[in-house]
Order: structure tokens, then sequence, then C-alpha cells
């Protein structure tokens, strides 16, 4: 048991994302990584059921879905977001859907270290909105009121950070959305992400989400993105 504990860690440590660049140089053939931490311990706001389904299920339909539709092309992960508008929508929603489900693992932790922001960041959320209760209330309204599917995120932009709001698998990389950037934190907001245990309740579901970021790792995407310019 303790080999097999220490394979599983081995695993995960060389199957996690090192930044936004390793991330978006993946190439095609995607494959889907496992979870970087157990599916029961983000059980403050997701049940282990619901992580399960979501990874092993949906996430990997994604996978598999872009593999069939690129059939075997050999192209980055940021060259087709960076033209979406240009690609199948087959391949749009798919990638664009592998790129967010991976990068949404990422940004989520159980550990309590992990969730206390980082005071450089904070400060520049306050700095933005004024207290980093009022960014918390755009998050959730921009998630909220996201008609249908799509997602909720904060991103870097060249003038400083923002709340956007996309539909489906889009994402702030893409060619196709009104205010592009560099995403350092997002939320899913599909229903197969939170119904189990919220059932409508995507309200509940976006305020029980900050007991449950890492913002280690989103305080590590904005250095990233504050030195690395748009595709």
């Amino acid at each position: 048991m303790k080999l097999i504990s220490v394979l599983a860690s081995i695993l995960l440590a060389t199957t996690t994302w090192a930044g936004l660049k390793d991330l978006n140089s993946q190439t095609s053939p995607f494959k889907l990584a496992p979870l970087p931490y157990a599916a029961n311990s983000l059980e403050k706001a997701i049940d282990a059921e619901t992580m399960t389904v979501h990874h092993d299920k949906h996430h990997q339909a994604y996978v598999d879905n872009a593999n069939k539709a690129l059939e075997n092309k050999k192209v980055s992960m940021i060259e087709i977001l960076k033209t979406a508008s240009k690609q199948p929508t087959a391949i749009r929603n798919n990638v664009g859907g592998h790129w967010n489900h991976t990068f949404f693992w990422t940004v989520l932790s159980g550990k309590a270290e992990d969730n206390q922001i980082p005071e450089t960041l904070k400060k520049d959320i306050e700095k933005k909105w004024g207290t980093f209760e009022k960014f918390q209330t755009e998050f959730e309204k921009a998630g909220a009121s996201q008609f249908g599917s799509g997602w909720a995120w904060l991103i870097r932009t060249s003038s400083g950070l923002e709340v956007v709001a996309t539909p489906n698998q889009d994402n702030p990389l893409m060619d196709t959305v009104e205010k592009r950037g560099w995403p350092i934190l997002g939320a899913d907001v599909w229903e197969h992400a939170y119904y189990l245990r919220y059932k409508n309740k995507r309200a509940d579901y976006l305020k029980s989400f900050w007991t449950i970021v890492n913002w280690k790792q989103v305080a590590e995407y904005d250095q990233e993105a504050t030195k690395t310019q748009m595709p």
C-alpha cells in the first residue's frame, strides 16, 4: 500500500501543470491527466461523486471528442484557442472544454494553506474593486447571471484585473470573446459542476466555491500573466 501511495504521488506530480505556458503548449492528441488531489478532498464545496463524474466522464469526453475532431493533427492548444473563430464548432467546443477543465482543476484545493489569498494579490484586487468582498460579489454575479452553461473568470489584461463570463466552453484566450486576457481564476457554472449537491441553486454553489479556491496557484498564474503578452 505504501508503494502504491508513493507511485500515485509521483504520477500526480508529473501530470499537474507548471503554469499557463505549460498548459497552453500541450499538443494534440491530448490526454486527460488525473486530478491533482483526491476526489473527496473538496467536500467543503463539491462532493466526491460530482468531482469523479465531472473529471472522468465529462472532461474525458472533451478530450476524446477533441482528438476525434482534430483527426490526429499535431497542433498546440494555444494555436487553436487564439484562432477559435476560424475553427469548426467541434474543435472550438471540445478543445475549449479540455483547456477550461484542465485549468479549473488546478485552481481548486482542499488544503487550508492554499485557501489563503497572498497579500500582494489581495491588495491588487482591493485596488480594483475597493474591497475583496466587492470583487467576490461581482464574480458571483458574473457566474450566476451567465445564461445557460458557461464560466466566470478573473483575468489579467494589459490594463489590470477584470471579471468576465463566457458561454459554453469559450474562454478569455479565444478571439471570439469581447474582452481577452489571461485567466487566473475560473469557476465552471455548467450544471454538471454543481447539480448533485446544489440542484438549481447556482448562486449557493458560487458562494461555497470560495472555500476551495487555490489562491496560491491563482497568484502564481497572475505573476506569470503580468510578464506574458497575449497570444
